[in-house]
């Protein structure tokens, strides 16, 4: 007898079947590897480079973004096993559903809210931010209650996030095809700032590459990193603490490649493009934020790098100021395809949590002429604009980052109860070294959550808390795998 409350890999397969719930596949594993990469080099590229190489790391900024990036492969390993053997829309949820249960689900499920549409709403104020200064370069001047992040109401965030749930409406295809055209364009200007930093850097400026350590015991309170509140652990700039304290931080740089997994439904061939997608976007993208930092720091000595825009403010201190503009655009499409993919990864989780009635049902039909969860994008959609138009979030980005390393946690604990339970299931891709990479990725995931403020995991307990009340006021007396349980027959979609 399987245990109550889970639902099988063949019952999540056989769901994505059925007519009215029915995804298009159309896409391949270039089309992943895209969206990956179109997720995850934004913010993190143009921002946290010059922030964590002044602040924590100095030159060897490079090497904590290996760290991070090691982390994430970690995790990248195990989702890879789930997407090419559980080819369902939902990511980490359906994963946990197959494995852990309902209840695990649902919580993973109310999580990646979290981290999605919180993520997109947060990344679309930055954007209105770089959009705001490149007009402003052009002589057309917005006002300030009007744009930027300490708008009223910040009239660009919420324009870009309405044209984008359009684009996600009008169907996959689109989608990938929008992303594509804005990924090579980004890509391209980060290329360009390493082929053209190069000419500037000075060996100088690597001397030492790892500066000696130094103390910060300034943070305090609830702004503290819970490691530090726990075991009185003070946080270590520069040195080679200061490496993997950098390493915490230029993690949600590669925050992305799991949303991945979200577009399994829609892939033309899940064992084979799944694995290539997830991987082959990390890959890349560590690539490209190593040469990146590398070229920087070489460039400026790190004690002056600007937090804001460190990439735009080295070719201007450099004497090629129209580098920077060339950089801002880069930006742009950079952040409107991180909003674009996380508002689609967005979609289908609450696709997969309403077809399983755990939210309402209507929202898990698909749109007659695009074959898109159309109902749940519009909501969706509208629900972040508000959100970034009306509410201050920088204090909240941080949640998305809890939110991306408990979804870590839950998958990687996940690989191997699946593997224990269903040793039949046919896997094209296997995380090597079971159980030993997941326990891995365990660890890493929960030293990184440790290293975030007090503050942060308060509002994440709050979140959940009220996750818990939803699921047994609604999620739990509507469940599809409840009520065959009790042979109660199923609503009908309206």
């Amino acid at each position: 007898m399987r245990p109550p409350r889970t639902k099988t890999v063949e019952e999540s397969i056989r769901d994505t079947e059925a007519p009215e719930h029915r995804l298009r596949r159309h896409l391949g594993a270039l089309d992943l590897t895209v969206f990956g990469v179109g997720v995850i080099v934004g913010t993190g590229i143009f921002v946290l480079t010059g922030r964590v190489a002044r602040d924590n790391a100095g030159p060897a900024v490079a090497l904590s973004f290996v760290v991070a990036a090691i982390v994430c492969g970690l995790a990248a390993l195990c989702y890879a096993e789930f997407a090419a053997t559980v080819p369902v829309a939902g990511s980490a949820y359906t994963f946990a559903y197959a494995t852990l249960g309902e209840f695990p689900a649902w919580v993973i499920g109310w999580d990646l809210v979290l981290e999605l549409a919180l993520g997109a709403a947060v990344v679309s104020v930055g954007w209105s931010g770089y959009f705001t200064t490149l007009l402003a370069t052009l002589g057309v001047e917005l006002p300030p209650a009007l744009a930027g992040e300490d708008a009223t109401i910040n009239i660009p965030a919420m324009v870009i996030v309405l044209i984008l749930t359009l684009i996600l409406v009008l169907g996959i295809r689109v989608s990938a095809r929008t992303n594509l055209a804005l990924v090579i364009l980004k890509v391209a200007v980060v290329l360009l700032v390493i082929v053209a930093g190069i000419f500037f850097i000075r060996g100088a400026n690597y001397t030492p590459f790892i500066p000696p350590a130094q103390e910060t015991p300034h943070v305090e309170g609830l702004g503290a990193p819970l490691i530090q509140v726990l075991f009185g652990v003070t946080p270590t700039a520069y040195g080679v603490a200061g490496i993997f304290s950098a390493a915490a931080i230029v993690f949600f740089a590669f925050i992305g490649f799991d949303i991945v997994a979200t577009a399994a439904e829609e892939t033309k061939n899940p064992p084979r493009d799944m694995p290539i997608g997830i991987l082959g976007s990390l890959a890349v993208c560590t690539a490209l934020y190593v040469g990146v930092s590398l070229v920087v720091v070489g460039m400026v000595p790190y004690q002056r790098l600007s937090s804001a825009a460190p990439l735009a403010d080295a070719f201007r201190e450099v004497g090629q100021p129209w580098l920077a503009t060339v950089i801002s655009i880069g930006a742009i499409a950079g952040l409107t395809t991180v909003v674009l993919i996380m508002m689609l990864g967005q979609s289908r989780v609450l696709f997969s949590m309403s077809r399983d009635n755990l939210l309402p049902r209507p929202l898990a039909t698909v749109h007659p002429k695009y074959g898109t969860p159309a109902r749940v994008t519009v909501i969706i959609g509208v629900v972040t604009a508000l959100l970034a138009g009306f509410i201050p979030l920088s204090a909240l980005a941080e949640l998305v980052n809890i939110g991306t390393l408990f979804a870590f946690v839950i998958v990687s604990i996940a690989v191997v109860v699946l593997r224990r339970t269903r040793p039949d299931l046919p896997r094209a891709f296997r995380t090597p070294l079971v159980p030993l990479i997941p326990i891995l990725s365990v660890l890493a995931s929960i030293y990184l959550m440790l290293n975030l403020p007090v503050e942060t995991w308060l509002r994440f307990i709050v979140w959940m808390i009220i996750g818990v009340v939803v699921y047994f006021l609604y999620g739990r007396r509507h469940s599809r795998v409840g009520r065959s349980a009790a042979g109660t027959k199923e609503a009908p979609l309206v």
